[in-house]
């Protein structure tokens, strides 16, 4: 059996590997159309591979995968995150939880998984053609795929899984449109916030954990750390916004108003209680001097002088009119959304082929037999925090076992 895998990256990887140690007789080739395999793999995590996470501090798939959760959750029966760190320490690659429960390689180092997904693929005879290019690709009569490349080149398969990524423009999945496939459009995901506010932005590298933010109006909303950059805001809660919110803010033109809430998930009666306290307890000193919630100086400066309070006015002479506007600063701070921003190289996409195209139990095409997914080309995306590359782990061992399985 003649298998081609399309894509050199994770999912691809694990695809064929399951499916030669699956199946001894299968013929297994990546194609990969860059000039070198597992770039994003590289990069990803800072260049230490946040391979996957512990899953510890998720209740609901939903909370980590805001598309394919269901299927996630389907698939981690055959292969989940205690599976893939199984594996990787079985092929000599200890791993490592760090407190956030992301989990990394222990070298720190994303070459301690790429040197172990391509030993493991050179020793069980896979075949890697690097810079081939997918052109097209047609099922033929007698149950095969013809395969075209850039450069007129032609194989012919008895299985293909398509690896490719996600794809920043529908554009990208057109072949497999033609096919019948429905193509949910793919949009961003996974970026930073621009906000043209000068005096804001000149908080840049100031971090507070937690904070929540959310887009107002709706139910969408993030917790965690927050980063104050030169355009506006990144880290964890800006990042799993953006995942959650994918659509909704491609729909608008990534122009949405912003909430945030610098006490992370207190509740508003909390935060007027501890300010009240503060009060109480320190009346002469100065309000710029005594900053709550143990919020960076600057930040809470910026707050208080957007209110208009005096930072030399003792805490015991402030009113309730100003204790209120403290406290709906604090906990419901608004901003404006005005574009977005990148998130280093690790770019993700909301969309991809639709799941209500794929068996749900073996990543098989109902419109092509034969033809398998693995990865982001589905319409399956994720917060940060290593459940990306799970995803990839878990539908390209998948899509990899069924792929070899005889008939």
């Amino acid at each position: 059996m003649d298998i081609a895998i399309i894509g050199g990256g994770a999912a691809g990887f694990m695809a064929a590997i399951t499916a030669r140690k699956t199946n001894a007789k299968t013929n297994v080739t990546i194609f990969e159309r860059a000039s070198k395999v597992l770039a994003k793999v590289e990069v990803t995590g800072g260049g230490r591979c946040n391979v996957t996470n512990s899953f510890a501090a998720i209740t609901d798939l939903k909370q980590a995968y805001p598309r394919g959760d269901k299927l996630m959750k389907r698939l981690f029966n055959v292969f989940d995150y205690k599976d893939t760190y199984r594996w990787f320490e079985q092929q000599g690659v200890p791993l490592v939880t760090q407190e956030d429960e992301c989990v990394f390689p222990k070298a720190q180092d994303s070459h301690a998984i790429i040197n172990c997904l391509t030993r493991q693929a050179a020793s069980l005879g896979v075949k890697i053609s690097c810079r081939s290019q997918l052109k097209d690709i047609y099922h033929t009569a007698d149950g095969r795929f013809e395969l075209h490349f850039g450069g007129g080149e032609k194989r012919y398969f008895d299985r293909v899984i398509i690896a490719t990524g996600g794809s920043p423009h529908a554009r990208g999945l057109v072949y497999l449109a033609r096919m019948g496939h429905e193509i949910e459009s793919p949009v961003p995901s996974l970026f930073t916030f621009t906000i043209k506010d000068k005096a804001f932005c000149s908080l840049m590298g100031t971090v507070v954990d937690p904070v929540v933010t959310s887009i107002p109006g709706t139910k969408m909303k993030a917790m965690g750390p927050l980063l104050i950059t030169h355009w506006g805001t990144s880290g964890p809660a800006t990042l799993k916004l953006s995942s959650y919110a994918a659509r909704f803010l491609a729909e608008n033109d990534y122009r949405s108003p912003l909430a945030i809430s610098w006490t992370g998930d207190r509740s508003r009666q909390d935060v007027e209680q501890e300010l009240a306290d503060l009060a109480l307890i320190n009346p002469r000193k100065q309000v710029g001097t005594l900053h709550p919630f143990g919020l960076p100086a600057r930040l809470w400066g910026y707050l208080i002088d957007k209110i208009g309070v005096d930072v030399t006015k003792p805490w015991g002479e402030i009113g309730k009119k100003t204790m209120n506007k403290l406290v709906e600063t604090l906990v419901n701070d608004q901003y404006t959304i005005g574009g977005k921003g990148s998130f280093r190289d690790e770019f993700v996409t909301c969309g991809g082929v639709s799941l209500s195209n794929i068996d749900q139990n073996t990543l098989e095409s109902k419109v092509c037999k034969g033809l398998f997914f693995a990865g982001e080309v589905l319409d399956i995306d994720a917060i940060t925090g290593g459940f990306n590359l799970q995803a990839a782990w878990t539908t390209g061992y998948i899509a990899g076992e069924k792929a070899a399985m005889e008939r």
